[in-house]
């Protein structure tokens, strides 16, 4: 193992020692010799499976077969959880051709970050996280089971799954993927048209046509943001089956890994090979995340998604430990906006399986690990095909298939990992570096103030922006109006870029797993709702972002800071419309990005 990442390991386990041992206690008092519905009334069983057919009944009622919770988030308006829809049946028939009671025990609700972008909407879109941990929750508390399988993939889905799946981390869970839709429009000629859209030498028709041959079919979209951060992250904890990610929907190896899924829950909830979500959810697993996170330049959400999913185990992490890791683990991919290609091209140049090969190969993942496999990381190092019709794994590649794309850990891309922690005067924040070209990794510019997206907008289209300025756009934060992304400030500022402009973006928002080629230090707390400094800049103010020292710095003295109110947001923050007033609660609970930006935990 790497010196450091054995450090951070070992400051994590200690750091946790207390709230760690006591989520095992709950889950171990949790758990039983007996199966979880032998405990109900004979009231509570017959209303547990009156809707089923006799035969499921009578299974239920001996008590010696496993019952297997469907958790889902199917919906047929969203392309990547459409493919859902065929699941259960598929699920149900595998499990009772075990001898077992597959249910569909819940689904949750799944938003989509692409459709919400720059709308009310999107307010909604962090906390729905939390919704779903606990819409998952309520799914699995009719303690009718014995294991769950869990059906999602995008930004707040999968996430929420697992917090809410951890609470009753006592049963086997094994997390079930999608798959990408076919690649679409070339990652590189879509970011060019968006830019030329914000240039106004483009229309709205153009526009249109461009998104919707990238965004063209069931399945997650091909880019890697959080939504496909998501899946590889789960596959390298050990929670898909290996080598499963991102083989695309409607396909003979997708239902036959489905099934196998289904399967391997049966499998690990029997009595004598019982694997647990605790067990294979440690400290070493969230470890292995955080490289994984940054060795493939992923989506900067899971600096506040694997905190929360963190502590929904008892185990505590925050920026530094990302920080750490981030100096001594390299960058093994280029995958838009990283780069050009995209998941379906990582995926045929080796994907996960050589991924995880080469990062244990090179000390950077932890082996000795749970996975719902059994013991052991290497598990993952292979790859799944059909032989015949029947489903195989075969041993990851030697080489990387596009070194382009994927290369190894003795070959990076870059030394480092594509993430940094920022800290000064200002607060503490984060920027993905992993798309920056390091010739922009410091500036030093006036900062321009606002309060809002649009109004960076307008200032582009009255040519305000045609400068070196770094925008400075606060009162985005959860407490304020729950932390949207700012994903549409991307074609301005790369635009301004382009031009020869230094440009940099502080934000207490998010910026989304699509940020990309400008420097931007997001998730700043304290947030200007709270009392932060973000909202006592003034546009004027010298600031520094030195993404080499981790220094973000407002360079105004600090008398005068002292002596500074923090301003009121120019424009009313409107906590009503779509939905937003339902969320009022969430908005005065939440914690800060660097806890996980969380009201559950």
């Amino acid at each position: 193992m790497h010196k450091v990442v054995e450090q951070v390991t070992e400051a994590i386990i200690k750091r946790s020692h207390s709230e760690r041992g006591a989520y095992m206690q709950r889950m171990t008092e949790a758990g039983s010799n007996k199966v979880a519905r032998s405990q109900l009334s004979c009231g509570n069983l017959a209303h547990g499976f009156a809707a089923c057919p006799k035969e499921d009944k009578d299974r239920l009622v001996m008590m010696d077969h496993a019952d297997v919770a469907i958790v889902s988030s199917y919906n047929d308006m969203l392309s990547a959880h459409q493919p859902y829809e065929h699941y259960p049946a598929l699920i149900k028939e595998t499990v009772r051709d075990m001898g077992g009671v597959a249910q569909f025990a819940g689904g949750v609700p799944a938003m989509c970050d692409g459709v919400t972008q720059g709308q009310p909407g999107m307010e909604l879109s962090l906390f729905s996280r939390d919704v779903i941990a606990m819409s998952a929750a309520v799914g699995l508390s009719h303690n009718m089971f014995d294991a769950s399988l869990c059906l999602g993939v995008c930004d707040k889905i999968v996430p929420g799954l697992l917090i809410g799946s951890l609470s009753f981390g006592h049963l086997p869970t094994v997390f079930v993927p999608a798959g990408p839709m076919p690649s679409g429009l070339p990652n590189k000629e879509k970011a060019r048209i968006r830019q030329l859209y914000a240039e106004g030498k483009v229309g709205r028709e153009e526009l249109l046509e461009c998104e919707s041959a990238s965004y063209h079919s069931a399945g997650t979209c091909t880019f890697y943001g959080t939504a496909n951060s998501n899946q590889l992250l789960v596959e390298i904890m050990g929670l898909h089956l290996p080598g499963s990610s991102f083989v695309p929907p409607s396909t003979p190896l997708r239902d036959a890994l489905t099934a196998e899924a289904a399967r391997q829950a049966v499998r690990n909830a029997s009595s004598g090979n019982k694997i647990t979500l605790a067990e294979v959810v440690s400290e070493k697993t969230i470890v292995n995340a955080i490289v994984a996170l940054l060795a493939t330049g992923g989506s900067t959400n899971h600096t506040m998604h694997l905190v929360a999913i963190a502590r929904a185990a008892g185990i505590i992490i925050n920026w530094d430990d990302f920080a750490a890791l981030s100096a001594v683990v390299p960058s093994l991919t280029r995958i838009y906006p990283n780069g050009y290609a995209d998941i379906n091209v990582f995926h045929a140049a080796g994907g996960v399986p050589y991924l995880v090969q080469t990062l244990l190969d090179g000390g950077y993942l932890h082996e000795d690990v749970m996975t719902i496999m059994g013991k052991g990381l290497r598990n993952y190092c292979q790859e799944p095909k059909l032989v015949d019709g029947a489903l195989q794994w075969q041993a990851a590649p030697a080489e990387s298939g596009d070194k382009d794309v994927l290369r190894s850990a003795q070959e990076p891309f870059h030394p480092t990992g594509g993430l940094v922690c920022v800290k000064g005067n200002v607060g503490r924040g984060v920027v993905k570096v992993s798309a920056v070209k390091e010739e922009h990794w410091v500036i030093e510019a006036p900062a321009v103030v606002f309060d809002d997206q649009s109004q960076i907008g307008v200032a582009f289209e009255a040519g305000e922006l045609n400068k070196d300025f770094i925008a400075v756009v606060r009162y985005q934060g959860p407490q304020a109006c729950g932390m949207p992304e700012l994903h549409k400030l991307t074609p301005y500022l790369g635009s301004l870029q382009d031009k020869g402009y230094k440009v940099a973006l502080v934000t207490d928002g998010r910026m989304s797993g699509a940020s990309g080629k400008v420097p931007a230090a997001i998730h700043l707390y304290p947030e200007a709702k709270a009392g932060g400094v973000i909202g006592k800049i003034q546009t004027g103010d010298m600031l520094r972002l030195d993404c080499h020292t981790s220094e973000l710095q407002l360079l105004v003295a600090a008398e005068e800071l002292d002596a500074r109110e923090v301003a009121a947001p120019s424009e009313e923050i409107k906590q009503y419309g779509m939905g937003r007033e339902l969320f009022g609660n969430l908005r005065d609970n939440v914690s800060h990005a660097e806890l996980g930006a969380s009201i559950a935990l």
